[in-house]
């Protein structure tokens, strides 16, 4: 068993494709007779002996006819898949206990077009059927259960095609380095009492608008709406600036761990943290996340919700 997994080991290292497009080679495309094609040489066997043993020359022509057939619909299948470039995309995050969608892209180069080709990420996650046309390029999604946090790989792929008569299974397996980042699933539960922070600050500056204080350069948490357009578009080549105010305050949310019950089991706390974060920037407001060794400071945006729930997906 130990030299039979490490042979399949091997053989699947080989087989590797890495995040380069992956061309089907001969080496690369296996192929072997399905149950119909089995009974389908049981029966050609059965009618030559027949013709043998009554001499019928029409027997021998059908026979003959038949396996000439059965060989072609082998070439056929193999061609298939042979020549076929498959290239891995990009996978978005999602929340565990979700679908993860992993998209690979196969371009047909040849003039023909390519029929019954079925892709199966993994045992059970159904298999998806396409049809490529001739020099067509198409971008086929593999869904794939996120069942817990942190990095998803993408198991091996398995392509085949019993294209055109059924009697031959040629297959390939694919083993892309694809993964999905999973956030901790979110629960629903209320915000942490807010602490105001006074204005002028690096975080502050934005919450009161009541005197104006200058600008500053554009942070990527920053808001599109405090943008100086007008002063940006007197001098276009120069970066970004940002309107400063002085004089109000602005309320901050601090989303730290100690704040959830100890006596909650880990994967909880994280996903009050998550479901912290959603609603703090569904309210639009400006908050900081402290994990054991994180601290994020403060900011709001798509940019810093997207650091915080990575942070959270992460976390050890």
């Amino acid at each position: 068993m130990a030299l039979f997994a490490a042979l399949r080991q091997r053989l699947f290292r080989w087989q590797s494709d890495g995040t380069a497009p992956t061309r089907l080679g001969q080496r690369r495309v296996f192929i072997l007779p399905t149950r119909a094609g089995l009974l389908f040489a049981i029966a050609l066997m059965v009618m030559l002996i027949g013709a043998i043993n009554y001499t019928l020359a029409l027997g021998h022509a059908l026979v003959f006819l038949l396996a000439g057939l059965g060989l072609n619909g082998m070439v056929h299948t193999f061609r298939n898949l042979h020549g076929l470039v498959v290239a891995p995309g990009r996978a978005e995050p999602v929340f565990a206990g979700e679908i993860a969608h992993f998209p690979l892209r196969l371009r047909n180069e040849r003039d023909h077009p390519r029929l019954g080709l079925e892709l199966e990420a993994a045992p059970g996650a159904g298999a998806i059927r396409a049809d490529i046309g001739g020099g067509e390029t198409l971008v086929l999604t593999l869904p794939l259960p996120a069942g817990r946090r942190g990095w998803l790989n993408l198991p091996r792929v398995r392509l085949w095609t019993r294209y055109p008569l059924g009697l031959y299974l040629a297959w390939s397996y694919l083993q892309p380095e694809m993964r999905c980042l999973v956030y901790p699933a979110p629960l629903v539960s209320p915000l942490p009492p807010a602490s105001p922070t006074l204005g002028g600050g690096e975080h502050g500056s934005e919450g009161g608008e009541e005197d104006f204080a200058g600008f500053r350069l554009r942070q990527p948490a920053d808001s599109p709406r405090h943008v100086a357009w007008k002063a940006n578009a007197r001098d276009p080549s120069r970066p970004l600036l940002v309107k400063q105010f002085a004089g109000g305050a602005q309320v901050e949310l601090r989303l730290d761990w100690d704040l959830t019950d100890p006596a909650l089991p880990p994967e909880t706390r994280l996903s009050l943290l998550t479901g912290w974060v959603l609603a703090a920037e569904a309210l639009g407001a400006s908050y900081a996340l402290r994990l054991p060794g994180i601290d994020i400071p403060a900011a709001s945006g798509e940019q810093h919700r997207r650091r915080c729930l990575e942070a959270l997906a992460l976390a050890p």
